[in-house]
């Protein structure tokens, strides 16, 4: 088998959703001097790689420590959009396979991105009626190449049809080196007790 990171890779200079910059790395211990090496890393529960859990947007939504990991672990379709400019739609997504239980990728011009480059305010999004669509079709997660899942809504539609219905979101994906196609997906969120969402590491698995 093959294992491809998708993650996206975490350092102070980092793309940070709409520019606010929220990582911050300090050595706290250096080997010339310590004989040894530690850091303090302070850094918002939505950077990069990162997943939403329904408190995020719902008030009495689970959170991030009461999603079970099997709702980000399985079998993984990745759909390649390079032609779409503004979003993916209902429309876009009637023409793809889909099974329950499925988890769902978005591969856009989003991963062209370096992952220092300043935000892209126009980024490529889920709209709220693809969201009706994937809960359709009862998937169990659904994750996109940039840092939001959803732009401009000012109700946050795509988030709260997607969460109201324990679909959750895995935001901030590097698919550029990865071909559309069928996977496994691991994303492992941090154990962080109470919190609405947490980083990640996401990799696929490809057998080979």
């Amino acid at each position: 088998m093959k294992i491809i990171d998708i993650s996206w890779p975490i350092t102070e200079e980092m793309t940070a959703y709409k520019d606010k910059k929220v990582v911050k790395i300090v050595q706290t211990k250096k080997f010339e001097q310590d004989q040894s090496r530690e850091s303090l890393i302070t850094i918002s529960s939505h950077s990069g790689t990162h997943v939403d859990a329904p408190a995020h947007f719902l008030q009495e939504g689970k959170r991030i420590d009461e999603i079970p990991l099997d709702q980000l672990v399985g079998k993984c379709k990745v759909l390649d959009f390079p032609e779409k400019e503004e979003k993916i739609t209902e429309e876009d997504l009637k023409h793809h396979h889909m099974e329950e239980g499925d988890i769902i990728l978005f591969k856009t011009k989003n991963s062209q991105r370096k992952a220092d480059e300043v935000f892209d305010y126009n980024f490529v999004y889920l709209d709220s009626s693809g969201a009706e669509y994937l809960n359709s079709k009862k998937i169990k997660a659904v994750g996109i190449d940039y840092l939001g899942i959803e732009r401009n809504q000012p109700q946050h539609e795509t988030h709260e049809i997607l969460l109201k219905n324990d679909i959750m979101i895995i935001e901030g994906l590097r698919l550029e080196h990865v071909k559309g196609g069928n996977y496994l997906l691991f994303c492992l969120p941090l154990a962080f007790v109470g919190l609405e969402a947490s980083v990640a590491r996401a990799v696929l698995i490809e057998e080979v």
